[in-house]
């Protein structure tokens, strides 16, 4: 059975985030890394080369396949700022109304700056997906 591909590494998140050549990104990427700091209770690390993560749960598919990944993590990518919002965002409807300009992938949230959206309904949108993430699965 294969592995994930994207793994926790050693490598430096200030670092990666301190190489963030455009300004904005990279100040967008300290406060999204602050509010996903403050949703886990969890230092950041670095996932694979351009993933900041938070957190860590345990997934099982019916399919046997099992493994480890962030519980929530952002990547700022050169078309958008990623933001992993690993519970999806079903239930999530009445945030999502209210948040702003965004784009979304099965798990991705995709924000061109973070000025497009409502800061604050970002931050509960982060907090809403780790809740459910912890009260789902095995967390730490």
């Amino acid at each position: 059975m294969a592995d994930n591909k994207t793994k926790a590494t050693r490598a430096s998140v200030t670092a990666f985030i301190h190489s963030i050549e455009d300004k904005q990104k990279r100040a967008d990427a300290r406060k999204v890394a602050t509010m996903m700091r403050k949703a886990t209770g969890k230092r950041a690390k670095m996932w694979g080369a351009s993933i900041v993560g938070y957190g860590t749960y345990h997934y099982k598919y019916e399919s046997g396949r099992e493994g480890d990944f962030m519980i929530t993590g952002f990547s700022p990518r050169r078309q958008a700022l990623t933001v992993y919002i690993l519970a999806g965002f079903g239930r999530f409807d009445t945030l999502m109304g209210k948040l702003g300009k965004y784009k979304t992938g099965k798990s991705c949230l995709y924000i061109k700056r973070l000025s497009d959206v409502d800061e604050k309904v970002l931050e509960k949108l982060i907090d809403a997906s780790v809740r459910y993430m912890r009260e789902n699965y095995e967390t730490w």
